[in-house]
C-alpha cells in the first residue's frame, strides 16, 4: 500500500489525553521541560494514538480489498496489535504510515497479517503487525472466572487474593469522539447521532490504561518528573464481539498486574530490564474485552545505553 502522510498538531495530543485521562508529563506542552534528562525537546504523541490511526487506516484497507467480508466469514474474532515503539513523534513532524500487502496464512489457523510501519524525518517510530484470528494472540490462557465480583472491590485497590490492580472507567461517547479526532480519525465513521448508530473503535477502550497505570504508580509514590518511564511495546487483542455491544455509560473494569523484573526480559538484548504489565479490560458479565501486555522502561537507562553505544563508537 502506498505510504500515506499525516501530521500531528498539539491540539490533537491535547484532545486525546484528555479523552482518556492520561496526565503522563511527556504529553504536556509545559509540563515535559520538568522531566528529568528529556531528550524529546518537547511534548510528544500518544502511544495510543498511533495505534488508533493504524487501526483507522487498516479498517479503510479491510474495505478496500474485501477483507472484512473474510472477516466476518471466518469468524476472526480477534483483533490483534503488535507494536514496538522505535522513536518517539513529536507534533508538526510529518509521518508515513506504511501498510503491507495481506498475507493469508492457514497454518495453524487462518490468520490475516499485515505489517505496519510510521517513519517521521527519515527515522522509524513505529514497527508492527496487525493481525485478524479467531482467538486472542496475545494473554490468551487467563482465566479470569475465579475473580470475586468486581463491583464489591474499592476503586484504586488489589483485588483480593490477586496480584490486580483495579480501576473502574466508564465510556462517554464524547470521550470517544474527542479520541478519534485527535488520532487522525475520522469520528463520524463511528458516530451518526441522526442515523442512530454508535460503533466504538478498539483501541479507545485500550488507551484508558495508560491513566490506570500513571493512577497505581502515583499511589506507590513514584516520581514521575525524576524518574520517568516509556513505552518500549504493547501488544494487544481485542474481542470485536464486544466491542460491538458497548454503549455510552457503560463501566469497564481494568486489571493490572506488574511481572517481577528478570534478567531474561530485557530491552533489544542490551542490559536494561523490561518492566512488564499484564492489562485487561472486563465488562460487567466479566467477560474479557481486551487482553494488553505492555512493556516499559527507564528512560533514565536508555539514555545511559545510547550514551555508552556513543562513547564505544
Amino acid at each position: 500500500m502506498k505510504e500515506q502522510l499525516f501530521t500531528f498538531e498539539q491540539i490533537h495530543i491535547e484532545v486525546a489525553r484528555n479523552a482518556s485521562d492520561d496526565f503522563n508529563l511527556f504529553h504536556d506542552k509545559h509540563k515535559w521541560l520538568q522531566i528529568t534528562h528529556n531528550p524529546f525537546k518537547g511534548p510528544i504523541v500518544l502511544g495510543f494514538q498511533l495505534n488508533t490511526l493504524i487501526e483507522y487506516q487498516m479498517r479503510l484497507y479491510r474495505e478496500a480489498h474485501y477483507e472484512d467480508q473474510i472477516i466476518a466469514d471466518k469468524q476472526l474474532r480477534f483483533s490483534n496489535y503488535q507494536t514496538i515503539f522505535v522513536n518517539a513523534l513529536r507534533p508538526r513532524q510529518e509521518l508515513s504510515l506504511e501498510i503491507k500487502k495481506t498475507l493469508i496464512t492457514t497454518i495453524p489457523h487462518l490468520t490475516l497479517t499485515n505489517r505496519v510501519m510510521i517513519k517521521s524525518q527519515n527515522k522509524t517510530i513505529l514497527l508492527g503487525y496487525k493481525k485478524e484470528t479467531q482467538t486472542p494472540l496475545f494473554l490468551g490462557d487467563t482465566d479470569l472466572s475465579n475473580l470475586p465480583d468486581l463491583n464489591t472491590v474499592a476503586d484504586k485497590t488489589l483485588v483480593p487474593g490477586t496480584d490486580y490492580f483495579l480501576m473502574r472507567k466508564w465510556l462517554q461517547n464524547g470521550n470517544v469522539k474527542n479520541f478519534l479526532s485527535g488520532s487522525l480519525v475520522e469520528q463520524s465513521d463511528y458516530f451518526d447521532e441522526l442515523a442512530h448508530f454508535a460503533h466504538y473503535p478498539e483501541i479507545f477502550p485500550c488507551s484508558l490504561t495508560s491513566g490506570v497505570l500513571l493512577e497505581k504508580a502515583q499511589l506507590e509514590n513514584h516520581d514521575f518528573k525524576a524518574n520517568p518511564m516509556v513505552y518500549t511495546s504493547h501488544d494487544i487483542s481485542v474481542d470485536r464481539f464486544l466491542i460491538k455491544q458497548l454503549k455510552n455509560n457503560d463501566k469497564v473494569y481494568i486489571l493490572v498486574k506488574q511481572l517481577p523484573e528478570s534478567k531474561n526480559n530485557t530491552l533489544n538484548n542490551t542490559s536494561i530490564m523490561l518492566r512488564t504489565y499484564e492489562c485487561y479490560g472486563v465488562l460487567d458479565n466479566q467477560e474479557i474485552l481486551f487482553r494488553i501486555k505492555l512493556n516499559l522502561v527507564p528512560l533514565e537507562e536508555i539514555i545511559k545505553n545510547l550514551s555508552l553505544k556513543a562513547s564505544k563508537n
